[in-house]
């Protein structure tokens, strides 16, 4: 068995065939939906900026929630220190 046989999985001519009846078949369930290449590339770029957003806006939300929270704890904790620092 030849490199470029075990690299495709089978003989280069049979593989080919294979593509292009499985490109067929696709192209026909495509055209019944009424999709284009182009749609379907235009629908992995937005989902790939939809997760790109929804990660930042999610890493926002994480800093609101630091920022609150310190808002509390880091006065909390000074004054904790000074209570305890007073008796020692």
């Amino acid at each position: 068995m030849s490199a470029v046989n075990r690299f495709l999985g089978d003989s280069p001519l049979r593989v080919l065939v294979k593509l292009i009846v499985i490109s067929f078949l696709v192209g026909i369930v495509m055209s019944v939906m009424g999709w284009s290449p182009y749609d379907v590339i235009y629908g992995a770029r937005d989902f790939v900026l939809h997760v790109y957003y929804m990660g930042f806006d999610a890493f926002g939300r994480f800093i609101d929630y630091f920022v609150v929270g310190a808002i509390i704890v880091v006065p909390a904790f000074f004054i904790i220190r000074l209570l305890s620092y007073r008796r020692g």
